[in-house]
Order: C-alpha cells, then structure tokens, then sequence
C-alpha cells in the first residue's frame, strides 16, 4: 500500500522531471518557479486582437483572451495527489516582448494571426499606447531608466476569505445581484460572469477527467483517492469550500486561474485563514494531522503562491497555532521551491521560530524567509493608517506587503535605478569648473527629483487608465468594493499606497566614497584622471584598483556606509514630499529583484572601480567583495541603518555555508542574526543556506542537481532553470558571503 511518504516522492520526482521539461521548452528562465507544468502536445491559444495595433484591451479584449487560453488548458490529475488543476501558460504572454516569450510560444505562433497583426522582435503593446500615450515621459524615463509601472502585472493581494464564503457559485450570485442594482456597468458585469463560468468549465473538465480515470486504477487506495477528488471537485464547482480538502482544492483553482491572468502569485495568511477548516475536520473525525500535512504540501507544490505564517494580531497576540507547525512539515515534505514567510515579533511562539529556522538549515532550499513585524507594521503606520490595518498587512511577494482586499500599492512593478541617476549628474558636473562630492551630491538630487516627479506621473497614468486597459477580472471578484460597485479594483481600492523602489544604492554609495576618499582626501587621483578612467572603462588597471579598493558600504561606519545613509534620508524624503492626486501616496524602498544585470546594462563604469555594463548591487546589498571576511554582521548591521520607515522593505539577502553543524548551534546562531537584524530596524530577511560544493557543481553542470533551489532574490527558482548570468550573480554572492 502506498503511504504519503510514497507519494510525496513521486510527486518531487515528477516535479524535477517537469523542471527539466520546462527548461527545454522555454529555455532559460530568470523568474519565479510559478508551480507550472510542460505545455502538452498540441496546446493551442489563438488570440484575439479588439485594437487596430494588434492587441487587446479591456473589459472584452482581456475577457474573450483569459476565456480561450484557460479553455486552452488540458485537465491535469495525478492521482498520487489528493488535490488537482495545474496551469501551463499565461494570458501576457501573448501581448508582452516576443524578446521575453517563451520559446515554445514563438513557435506555436510563427504562422498566426498573432504576427500578421503587426508583431516583431520589439512588439510591446501591453498598454495601449494609441488611446493614453506617454511619449512625453519616455525621455526622461529612459534617462534615468526607470521601471514605470504602466501596466505592470498584479502585485496586489486578494482577500480569500471571500471566496471561501461563497464559492464560484456563490461569486456568480453576486455579480447577477449587483448587475441589478449597476446597470450602467452591463461590460464589466459580463466580463466578470464570463471569467467565473470559465473556471467552473475549468473544473468540470478535471471532473470529466477523474470520472474516465476511476474505472481503470487498480490499486484500492489510490481508487479511493480519486474518487474523494471527485466528490471534492463536484461540491466546490459551485459550492462554497466546506473541508480542509475542498478549500485548498478551491484555492489551488483559483491561483491558477489568477495565475494564467495576469502571473499574480500573492496567496494569505495560510496558517489563521485555514485553521478553522482544519479545526472543524479534525473535530468531526475526518481529518487528521497526516492527511492536512499532505494536502498543504501538494498546495505548494500546484503553486508557490507567496504565504505568511505566523505574528501577531491588532492586540499583539500571538497567532500561531497548529496549523503552523504543520505547513512547516508540509513543506518539508515536499521540500521544494516553497514562498512561506515567517512573521515573526517579541511575542511571538519562539519555539515556532527555531522550528522554522531548523528546517532552513535542514533542506538547504531557501525556505522559509522571514519578516520583521515591528517595523513592517509601525513603519506602515506612519502612511497614516491605524495599527489593525497595518497588522492585516501582509508578506505575499518578493519584497513586498499588501492588505488582503484593500490595498492597490503596485508593489515591485516600480523602480528608479539611482545608480542612472549618479551617471547623469557625474557627466553633467564634469563641465563644470568646480568639482566636489558635495556639488556632485547637489546634482544628483535635481536630478532625483525629476525622475521621481516623471515616475510619479507614469504611475497617475496607470492608475487612471488600467480599467480599460488591463482590468483585473479574476482577483476583482474577491477585493471589497469591486463587485459591489461594478468597478476594477485600480478604481475602488481602499488604500492606494504606491512602492517606489530605489535600485543600485551600493553602487552609488560606493562611488560616493571612493571620491571622497580617493580624489578629495586623499588626492592620489584627480577628477580629470577620474573621468578619463571611466570614459576608458578602467583599462588602466592601476586606476581601476585604486578606486575599487576605497571604502565600501556596509564595512561598518566607512564614509562609505555613511554616504548610504545619506543616500537613504534624501530619497526617502523626496519619495514622501511628491505632490500625488487625493488618496495615493508613495512609499520608498530600496530593491532590485532581478533587473541587477539588465540596470547595470544601462550604466557605465562607476567610481567604485565597476566597469560599464557590469550588474547594478542587489537590492539594498553591499556590492560585491566588500569586505574579505564576508561578514554576515557587517553586512546586516549596514542594511538594517538604510531601512525607509514607511512599511517597504530594504531586504538583506544573504547567502552562506554554515560552518557549524545543528549540534554545534548553527540554529541558535541564525536565530540571533535574524532577531538582531530586526532590532535595529531590518524588514526582511532572505537567507540562501547552500551546499558550496554542490552549488559550484550544479553551476557548472545544472544537471546534475536539477532538485537544488536557490532564492534568486525574493523569489525561489530551480538554479537548473536560471541562465548562466543570473546562476553566476548567485554564486557570486555566495562567494562573497562565505
């Protein structure tokens, strides 16, 4: 008989083997795992076009789309699972860059209609530019390559309890009520109609698929297995989820379906939002810990939705429970690319700390990561919101917090890459008499301000406009106030506060340094020697050396780290002081994600000895060898000094080879840096414990270690799956870090 252990590792194995799969029909790819599988063969979704340049738009161009890609998808039933539905493409694929499409995707649509509507190698009609064009903001947005946001994909959360409470039944219900009462809102009440009975059709297709696979298993307990699917499948079609199984069968649906719309990967609170399904099945006899254990973990493996667990609640009680410990099992279990994030605060259980702790070490696969609730939810605060709001607050992405129904804050889709903005003021001060690290400084910020000021009216035009462009149909139906008033949620959203990422703090902190040290202090190179060594991209070697071996940031109190700070103040303030509409207001953070080598594509050499075109900093990292012991202290001590304040992170990322086994303290150790970490004021923290030798192996050869996860940056990826560059940026960190 088969036992969960046994299924469990059929379920790893074939997840390796779809990675593998995946690889070869799409290449390499620098994202998120996204949980989805090979396309099959024959997969087909036409395309259709409701604009003259090509593309599609709005309530019915997004519609009729999501409509035929999800249509587009085959059943998928493994019967070693307990729960089922995968999801294979997405509806962006077919109105972003042919640059970043898949290859399987460039293939199917060599002969279409896709290319004879006007598509090329540069195609990007994702915002529909003849209707609201920006041609006014592409200058400066390209000067100082910033990442606008307009039309960025969901990066929002869903309140899923909504959906628990009614079902797709129970949604259709209420978009039929309130059709009534809206009347002028017939295309948005349509189109919403239209995604809901697309899922249901979705599921009536993984039913039509369980029926025909009963009849011919032979082995009793999976027979058995598959008919509760069916049971299962058959009660949420349209009814409310009633069981631990039927909520994440209907959870698993939903993400795929949000997933095919518009990438979205922000899940919940997994562990409080579940309890009571699990609470009630355990009290009825029809669950035990085993089975939740399985179900959770064939939840992450449909999906790597991005799930907190753990914290507090308004009153500063503790909200761990059970279920906590056991989502941590779960994934255990499973053990692969898995977005769990730990909320952790003084009164939380510390037991369940060390626990979560101890199975990051254990798995070496980047899970779970951890967030600071103090400073998260005081700092949120402080954009003028009361402490139970701020608490609702949740980890649901790479680097970023949402309220679950409420907010719209564009979080990770909007980044200024400052390390452009210091290249524009260093060229612009080179014809001026006067040379200083404080004229330069003085520079940099007129120029800061004008890139904010053009990133702030890019993100005006998104918000104004994203109903009719991109609306957001399948998380609409489970945001307050969307199907209430006929309205996207761009529109009706109850808290419109907007990220703003800053990118490449370390590069231009570490440039400010080296100036100040090499050229100002110490005189051992003059401006003009300085320009004509960038203008050269170091050729000299000498010149390249003096400079690169100034002062860093995160050294600990350089004139490097003291820059950062500065650095730090002055966009945080300009960030808050941007003049927006009524109602939205911007919250600075320092991030990258994984733009590191496309950013510093755009810049050339630097003062800190970086040569053109070479990766930006990470996040708000140090750069690279910033100092020869790698040390985890410095490095945390100096990110958590540039923390914004306003509830966006600043995220340490780190990445090491524990030199201590269990049993000589290496859990109790981490626990201290993380806990020391947030004393000082740190966000969040994202730790990639590896295997140096298996990790230089896999980078050599991916192959022979298509199992290894790394966290790329606030994300999990298979490392087999990254390209060569972004597998090196991990290794080098990890050098670095050692």
């Amino acid at each position: 008989m088969l036992t969960y252990a046994d299924r469990l590792a059929s379920m790893r194995k074939t997840k390796v083997e779809h990675t593998l799969l995946k690889r070869k029909q799409n290449g390499y790819t620098d994202l998120d795992d996204f949980g989805t599988v090979p396309i099959s063969k024959g997969y087909c979704a036409e395309p259709w076009y409701n604009s003259t340049n090509g593309s599609f738009y709005g309530y019915d161009g997004m519609c009729e789309n999501f409509v035929r890609v999800i249509n587009a998808h085959d059943p998928y039933v493994d019967p070693m699972e307990m729960l089922c539905g995968r999801w294979r493409d997405m509806l962006v694929n077919y109105r972003g860059d042919l640059h970043y499409m898949p290859d399987w995707l460039k293939n199917n649509l060599k002969n279409s209609e896709f290319l004879k509507n006007g598509a090329t190698d540069q195609w990007s009609k994702r915002w529909d530019e003849q209707r609201f064009p920006y041609d006014d903001l592409k200058p400066l947005q390209e000067k100082y390559n910033i990442q606008t946001g307009i039309d960025g994909d969901a990066h929002f959360a869903c309140d899923y309890r909504i959906g628990f409470e009614l079902g797709f039944g129970g949604l259709l219900e209420k978009i039929k009520k309130y059709r009534e009462i809206n009347k002028d809102k017939k295309d948005f009440y349509d189109a919403e109609e239209r995604v809901v009975v697309a899922i249901t059709d979705f599921i009536q297709r993984h039913i039509d698929k369980i029926e025909e696979m009963i009849p011919n298993e032979t082995r009793p307990e999976i027979k058995a297995n598959l008919e509760k699917m069916l049971e299962v499948n058959k009660n949420i079609k349209f009814g409310a989820p009633k069981t631990f199984q039927e909520v994440c069968q209907w959870t698993a649906y939903f993400n795929c379906a949000s997933r095919i719309y518009t990438r979205d990967g922000a899940g919940f609170q997994m562990d409080t939002i579940l309890y009571p399904y699990y609470e009630n099945d355990i009290k009825n006899g029809i669950l035990d810990d085993e089975t939740a254990k399985f179900l959770i973990a064939n939840l992450l493996l449909i999906d790597p939705h991005y799930y907190q667990i753990s914290g507090v609640d308004e009153n500063d009680n503790d909200m761990t429970n059970h279920l906590s410990y056991l989502i941590l099992e779960a994934a255990d279990s499973i053990d692969i690319s898995c977005n769990l994030t730990v909320r952790c605060h003084e009164k939380c259980d510390r037991k369940f700390f060390k626990t979560a702790v101890y199975y990051l070490l254990k798995n070496k696969n980047a899970w779970p990561r951890f967030c600071s609730d103090k400073s998260l939810a005081e700092g949120y605060m402080r954009n003028g919101v009361d402490k139970k709001t701020a608490r609702e607050r949740i980890a649901v992405g790479c680097n970023w917090m949402c309220v679950p129904g409420k907010e719209f804050p564009m979080n990770d889709t909007v980044k200024i890459n400052i390390a452009k903005v210091f290249e524009v003021a260093l060229y612009e001060m080179k014809e001026e008499k006067v040379r200083s690290t404080e004229r330069l400084y003085e520079l940099f910020l007129q120029h800061l301000k004008i890139a904010i000021d053009t990133t702030a009216k890019g993100i005006n035009l998104h918000l104004d406009h994203q109903w009719e462009v991109t609306p957001e149909l399948v998380m609409n139906l489970m945001m307050n106030n969307s199907i209430e008033k006929g309205l996207d949620v761009s529109q009706c959203a109850e808290l419109y506060t907007i990220g703003v990422d800053g990118a490449g703090l370390a590069v231009v902190a570490d440039s400010f340094g080296a100036l100040q040290a090499r050229v100002e202090e110490e005189k051992v190179v003059s401006w003009d020697e300085m320009y004509t060594a960038l203008e050269n991209d170091f050729a000299d070697e000498r010149a390249k050396a003096i400079m690169s071996s100034a002062p860093k940031y995160c050294q600990g109190d350089s004139v490097s780290d003291k820059w950062a700070k500065r650095l730090t103040k002055d966009w945080v303030e300009n960030i808050k002081a941007q003049k927006m509409p009524e109602g939205r207001q911007l919250v600075p953070g320092w991030f990258s994600w994984a733009r590191t080598i496309e950013y510093g594509s755009k810049v050339g050499a630097t003062p800190n000895g970086r040569r053109k075109a070479e990766p930006i900093s990470h996040g708000a990292n140090p750069n690279p060898h910033f100092r020869q012991d790698g040390a985890v202290t410095a490095q945390s001590n100096g990110i958590a000094s540039v923390q914004c304040g306003y509830g966006n992170t600043a995220p340490l990322q780190i990445e090491f080879d524990p030199k201590m086994t269990m049993e000589e303290g290496a859990v109790e150790r981490v626990m201290n840096l993380i806990e020391t970490h947030f004393k000082q004021g740190g966000t969040l923290i994202n730790i990639n414990v590896l295997d140096g030798e298996k990790l230089l192996e896999a980078h050599k050869n991916p192959d022979l270690h298509p199992d290894l996860v790394v966290r790329v940056t606030g994300f999990t990826a298979y490392f087999a799956s990254l390209s060569p560059e972004f597998r090196q940026l991990v290794v080098d960190r990890f050098l670095d870090g050692m």
